[in-house]
């Protein structure tokens, strides 16, 4: 039977054409700017990796508050999760992570999370020992709390972009926003019984396992 007779064996993309690609091509006929995708999912890129990296150092600082520990732990591991499921699509969209490290933490779409007292990370390091002593865990909940609001309005915004028009780069952008509003939710609740004595419960259970990532690990787009 002849190919035109099958509706979707041709399109514009020529056949055996490499420098196209139809996944592409069938978002922008719905009305996505794939370019400006690129670079959100770039920016997005940036802030999980950085917020993993902060988040390391926060949670070293939560000393004596095991739970707190226990559950920045969860939300740094999964934030490194969304950045292994950002960075194929990027890829798949036709783009580039930045070859420079440096380049993608500057180009990170939410605020470096520094650790309280660190003078926004200038804290003077004389010696391998000169650190910071005095960063109390509701400033590293703040922290962590504002980090996660910011993420929010990130994904949010992608879904934005996105809904109906690429359902691939939706459904990524959905679970990575589940996660965060879980995190979000997290923080407020530890946050207001540390500082403010207040109870305001989010509904967390213990994960399965430290950064499960219910939403965004473990699916088709997690690359182990």
């Amino acid at each position: 039977m002849a190919d035109t007779a099958k509706p979707h064996a041709q399109g514009r993309v020529p056949h055996g054409d490499l420098t196209q690609r139809v996944g592409v091509e069938q978002i922008s006929a719905r009305g996505v700017d794939v370019d400006t995708l690129i670079e959100k999912l770039v920016d997005a890129a940036g802030a999980e990796f950085t917020t993993y990296y902060y988040y390391t150092i926060l949670r070293m600082y939560l000393a004596g508050e095991e739970d707190y520990k226990e559950i920045c732990e969860d939300a740094r591991l999964e934030d490194r999760a969304h950045f292994e499921l950002i960075t194929p699509r990027i890829y798949e969209l036709g783009g580039t992570i930045p070859y420079d490290i440096r380049t993608l933490a500057d180009r990170a779409g939410c605020p470096d999370a520094y650790l309280p007292g660190s003078s926004n990370g200038q804290h003077a390091m004389a010696n391998p020992r000169d650190i910071v002593t005095n960063a109390s865990a509701a400033q590293i909940l703040e922290v962590l709390l504002e980090a996660e609001r910011c993420a929010i309005r990130t994904w949010s915004e992608v879904c934005d972009l996105t809904f109906g028009k690429d359902p691939r780069t939706y459904d990524m952008a959905m679970r990575i926003l589940n996660e965060e509003v879980e995190h979000e939710a997290w923080f407020i609740e530890l946050l207001s019984k540390e500082r403010d004595g207040v109870s305001r419960p989010s509904g967390h259970f213990r994960r399965g396992a430290p950064g499960d990532a219910p939403y965004s690990k473990n699916h088709g787009f997690y690359n182990p």
